[in-house]
């Protein structure tokens, strides 16, 4: 795997494939919801590809997770992305060399990520453009996700079968740091380790959380561009691993008002030119300002970002008191109830832990939405109110620094927001905005149908497979 992360252009990738035999390979964009799509391309046209790029029809910016085509109400002066007006013409896309890996059941299928060569919407450019500016400051980013999900006895078609109700666990009880269960169940477990060493998105941990059937697994710390493709590739082969086994894997954000929601925490560290980690201190108990001043950022700026976390309909469910799930933006030392958590140790483990994303975030925007904050708050020096001691929910805090109750009111936030502007483009603030606006839309159409206060079947049916 080593030599494939080196791999930097076309001569590099022929001389790659020539070791593979095969006569296919796998090409895989993810999406503004992050969902992976993508097809098996000849390796000839696979090759050309790597030269001069080709063509991916621009649909998959188009329309929503559930394949519906957005239509969009104009706004004064903006340009919409794509749609009929534009026919849905192809867009140029960018592969990936160095995202080449083997996928351990697929002999001789290896699979490469792409891009958008106008990357104003597509979610890898998007933190690209953060990471730029992050290097102008003279800074570079590693961060590592962990995700939470559950797993099910069940199929796509026995969910659909039983309308989302009445699910077979995939084992029963509420057993966080379960060695019986990782024990009764170690093949499955270790087929997971393997997929994820084999297809070089190594995992730190792997335990069971508190819940039937939910796992936690932590995907080791990377350079940050990197570390969101490991997190588009590990929920996707996630899935694909368990429907293989005919279970499923869920990372909705709360799939039942039982049980915490599932998170997408982010662990953040800054380096400078020399690869010095800037988070670090002399004694590994103070606090240098550079990390004040992200966390400053994290504070000012998240809640307008929010939709970059939170970007789902059901992303709102786990937002609540006393779940596990931050709802404010504080901030404190090694506390697990606040959005934001200074994690202090030896140099090299100084870090930053974002806890307001969920398992349902696109990884590439909910790491630019935070790599993006803290670099404002660095750049415009924002030191951050005082560290909580002890729980976080009970704590009043001005509504600025909320976390937002629904969709609809964190897409409006977004698309005035000025920070969001200046950080990712007018053209992706626009589209995103609207996609998400559409979203919430479809949601309060189905709203009257549905039954109150509970995780409704529409939020299942449309997440429960493929978010």
């Amino acid at each position: 795997n080593m030599n494939i992360r080196k791999l930097k252009n076309a001569n590099d990738v022929k001389a790659y494939l020539d070791t593979v035999h095969g006569q296919y390979v796998k090409v895989g964009i993810t999406d503004i919801d992050g969902v992976l799509r993508g097809k098996y391309m000849h390796r000839d046209k696979f090759l050309k590809a790597t030269e001069s790029g080709f063509g991916f029809c621009d649909v998959i910016f188009g329309w929503d997770s559930n394949d519906e085509l957005y239509q969009f109400k104009e706004r004064e002066g903006k340009n919409l992305f794509t749609g009929w007006h534009t026919g849905y013409p192809d867009s140029k896309v960018r592969i990936v060399p160095e995202s080449a890996r083997n996928i351990p059941f697929e002999k001789n299928t290896p699979i490469f990520l792409a891009e958008l060569l106008s990357g104003e919407v597509c979610p890898r450019p998007t933190l690209k453009k953060v990471l730029n500016r992050l290097e102008s400051l003279g800074y570079k980013s590693k961060s590592a996700f962990e995700y939470e999900f559950f797993l099910f006895n069940e199929t796509p078609e026995s969910i659909r079968q039983k309308e989302y109700r009445n699910l077979n666990n995939f084992t029963p009880g509420m057993f966080g740091y379960s060695i019986l269960r990782t024990s009764v169940h170690s093949d499955l477990y270790h087929q997971l380790l393997d997929l994820c060493t084999s297809m070089d998105m190594p995992l730190e941990g792997l335990h069971t959380e508190t819940g039937p059937g939910v796992l936690e697994a932590a995907i080791m710390v990377d350079e940050a561009l990197i570390s969101a493709d490991k997190a588009s590739l590990f929920k996707t082969f996630t899935k694909v691993m368990a429907q293989r086994n005919n279970l499923m894997a869920n990372f909705m954000a709360k799939w039942s008002e039982l049980y915490p929601g599932q998170s997408g925490h982010i662990h953040i560290s800054l380096l400078d030119h020399d690869e010095q980690p800037v988070f670090a201190s002399e004694e590994g108990n103070d606090i240098p300002d550079q990390m004040l001043f992200f966390i400053g950022g994290l504070q000012k700026y998240m809640r307008e970002l929010s939709v970059m976390y939170a970007p789902t309909v059901n992303s709102y469910n786990r937002l609540c008191p006393g779940a596990w799930a931050p709802i404010n933006m504080t901030w404190g030392v090694e506390n697990r109830t606040t959005a934001f958590r200074a994690i202090l140790g030896g140099p090299s483990s100084q870090r930053i832990e974002n806890r307001l994303g969920g398992a349902d975030a696109n990884p590439y925007l909910a790491l630019a939405a935070t790599l993006g904050a803290g670099l404002l708050g660095i750049e415009e020096k924002i030191n951050p109110n005082k560290p909580i001691k002890g729980g976080a929910y009970d704590i009043r805090v001005p509504r600025e620094h909320q976390v937002p109750s629904n969709l609809g009111e964190s897409a409006e936030l977004f698309y005035s927001s000025k920070a969001a502007r200046s950080l990712f483009g007018d053209v992706f603030v626009d589209h995103f905005a609207d996609t998400r606006n559409w979203e919430y839309n479809e949601y309060k159409k189905e709203r009257k149908f549905l039954e109150n206060d509970k995780i409704s079947t529409w939020e299942l049916s449309r997440y429960f497979e493929i978010i």
